[in-house]
């Protein structure tokens, strides 16, 4: 709890205080023919005291009640946190398995059959499948002969391979 909440809720708590006593001293009526003045004031002031001794456990458990409260919130906002984290930790490693499978694609045996291939033969067969698959094979080969291949494939096609591969070779997250 902060010092401008205590600064706000003292003077409330006093003037109902006071206002209690006053209300008190208004009831209690006027002082017999047996009673004198001195006797009142000094009845009420005891009176006084003792609602304020009565009252002052009930605000110290409204204060811890506002501490508890705000507890909970921040407890709730960092429960809220940490959801986030974990959200962003699952796309996380759930992106990682679709890079680890994109790589295991190509087979090492796939890719030793390209490896043996002339690059225009290679260019034209690669060219015709599925690009992911044609770029993890592109990426298993050394790179003197992927740039052979690349060589003699149409630019549009090599260009498409080029970015599939950059994006798979990051070792940052994309997003």
């Amino acid at each position: 709890m902060n010092a401008r909440t205590i600064e706000i809720r003292v003077p409330r708590l006093a003037a109902t205080v006071f206002a209690c006593a006053a209300f008190t001293v208004a009831v209690s009526g006027v002082p017999g023919a047996t009673q004198d003045q001195t006797t009142q004031t000094f009845n009420s002031a005891e009176e006084i005291e003792k609602f304020c001794g009565n009252i002052a456990d009930a605000a110290r458990d409204r204060r811890y009640a506002i501490q508890t409260r705000e507890l909970e919130a921040l407890k709730a906002d960092i429960d809220q946190r940490v959801k986030q984290l974990e959200e962003k930790r699952a796309e996380y490693e759930k992106w990682m398995k679709l890079r680890q499978a994109f790589m295991d694609k190509a087979t090492e045996n796939v890719v030793s059959i390209y490896a043996r291939m002339r690059p225009d033969a290679a260019a034209e067969r690669l060219a015709e499948m599925e690009p992911s698959l044609a770029a993890a094979i592109m990426l298993k080969l050394q790179v003197k002969q992927s740039g052979q291949i690349m060589n003699e494939m149409e630019s549009a096609t090599a260009a498409k391979l080029t970015s599939i591969m950059s994006s798979a070779a990051r070792k940052e997250d994309p997003t």
